[in-house]
């Protein structure tokens, strides 16, 4: 739901930023790196909380920041820096190799997506084969961990271990993509006749049988490993990639009675007390960076890998609002679906309390993360899509608004229809967004400055920006040589956006 102090907070500073703090100077010692990832959290779910406020206090805010629309293809494109309509993980990975997750279909062909996630072996099916990023860090010094979900790739594909990817340590990384129980009283397992669930957090063994929530065991145990970091005097790359806030949604006993008894109903409060979790993970990292004094030479990143999902159930309260201002929520291309918070922080560089509002995107993380740790000469073996932020980390005032951003999203996510969270593909550049519905063959236009709600589709009014874009759109797509659904029946390929824009009037 809206959070009006998250919008008073961005109005705020976004005037009041000066001139960036300092140049970052290559030959300077190697930064640490942390990226604190937080799952299907909402673009203003956690903006009212402490912690990720004093976060904000000390960095850059990214206003207009975005993922994919789904899991998978955030954390495959973060970590390869490559587009979704590229690298074709356009949906989530099931757990079990071969097993596409598409839901069947009455019109369209599901597309030959690689439905097995990231591979690093060209004899891997299915699979985007790619230079992943804790590998190049890995080979550059860097001590690698990984605490949480990894959800990379299928069982049976060398993705789904961490460690095969770069990451020295794997704590509860596997091809998982929520966990069956947040408690350790249940070890983090939902077992049904002598069974583990097929969803058990593995590796947290030394929490079995307490009374410890899944949220607290990751944040001690990715400390732990940061100590042991410190203590072979390397620099370290930390991917705390949260299971929390994705369903089930499990209340904290440690927070929830403070959500009871306000406006929202009981699965709500459950949810609060989830983001509450993650926010005091968070408070936990930036303590112990502080107290080791470490912060001063750590980079900090904190984004979702979606936007937040908005279906009820499992949500409770009202569908397709728990995202407002936005439109939508999770699988959709609507700025419910993609918009995420995002926030750095590097004293050595970037201004505190700035605001960015250029456009970026997920997969611009890989290109940062490699200039900023000096390794952006290493030769990968995939086309790299996103751009190194290094220039808007130390001038948040910099915008670009001849940049276009795509995603793509030719696939069937969910049972119920709804707010294009299927069959979709959009287009921003500037303050346009452009987004074809591949269901109804049809174009909507938005300004996104005006309409940040998506309320307005202008393409009768603007018809020839709609052309334009479609056709951007079109190059776009077929540069990445990104996949359309055939029509069933005829075989059909369902048309380019800009084969249809003569139908706009």
């Amino acid at each position: 739901m809206m959070d009006i102090k998250f919008l008073l907070f961005t109005m705020l500073f976004v005037h009041g930023v000066c001139n960036a703090a300092t140049v970052y100077e290559k030959d300077d010692a190697k930064p640490n790196i942390i990226i604190f990832l937080v799952d299907d959290l909402g673009w203003q779910d956690i903006s009212a909380f402490p912690n990720f406020l004093k976060l904000v206090q000390s960095g850059v805010q990214f206003s207009e920041a975005y993922a994919t629309p789904l899991c998978t293809p955030t954390r495959v494109s973060l970590i390869t820096g490559t587009n979704a309509a590229r690298h074709r993980v356009t949906n989530w990975t099931h757990p079990d190799k071969d097993r596409s997750t598409d839901y069947p279909d009455t019109i369209f062909q599901h597309v030959d997506w690689n439905i097995n996630g990231l591979g690093i072996d060209k004899n891997e099916d299915n699979t985007f084969l790619a230079t992943p990023l804790p590998l190049l860090l890995k080979e550059n010094g860097y001590r690698t961990i990984l605490a949480g979900k990894a959800h990379f790739g299928s069982k049976g594909i060398a993705a789904a271990d961490p460690k095969n990817i770069g990451f020295d340590v794997n704590i509860a990384g596997s091809e998982i993509g929520h966990p069956a129980s947040y408690f350790g009283s249940e070890n983090f397992d939902r077992s049904r006749n002598g069974f583990h669930d097929r969803n058990a957090v593995r590796g947290l063994k030394q929490f079995h049988g307490q009374d410890i929530f899944l949220t607290e065991a990751l944040t001690q145990s990715a400390l732990a490993a940061l100590g042991d970091a410190e203590r072979q005097s390397q620099p370290f790359f930390l991917y705390l990639s949260h299971y929390a806030v994705h369903t089930p949604i499990m209340a904290d006993p440690r927070y929830v009675n403070a959500f009871y008894g306000t406006s929202v109903d009981s699965v709500e409060a459950a949810y609060q007390s989830l983001v509450k979790g993650v926010d005091k993970s968070l408070g936990d990292v930036l303590d112990y960076l502080a107290k080791n004094n470490l912060s001063e030479n750590t980079v900090f990143f904190f984004l979702s890998d979606n936007g937040g999902l908005s279906r009820v159930p499992p949500r409770g309260g009202i569908s397709d609002t728990h995202n407002t201002p936005l439109r939508s929520g999770k699988g959709s291309v609507y700025e419910g679906g993609i918009r995420i918070p995002l926030v750095v922080k590097w004293p050595k560089v970037i201004q505190p309390q700035s605001v960015s509002e250029n456009p970026i995107i997920v997969e611009d993380l890989f290109s940062t993360i490699r200039a900023i740790a000096g390794i952006e000469n290493r030769k990968v073996v995939q086309t790299v899509d996103g751009i190194n932020l290094l220039p808007y980390l130390q001038d948040a005032d910099l915008i670009d608004s001849t940049r276009a951003l795509v995603w793509h999203h030719p696939n069937r996510w969910i049972k119920e229809d709804f707010s294009s969270s299927s069959w979709a593909s959009a287009l921003r550049i500037g303050d346009w967004k452009l987004i074809y519905d591949y269901t109804k063959q049809t174009l909507e236009l938005y300004n996104l400055d005006h309409d940040i709600g998506e309320k307005h589709n202008l393409t009768d009014i603007y018809p020839e920006k709609t052309k334009e874009l479609a056709g951007l759109l079109t190059q776009k797509l077929k540069e990445r040589e990104a996949q359309l659904p055939r029509f069933k029946g005829t075989e059909r390929f369902v048309p380019w956006p800009n084969e249809i824009v003569n139908d706009v009037k």
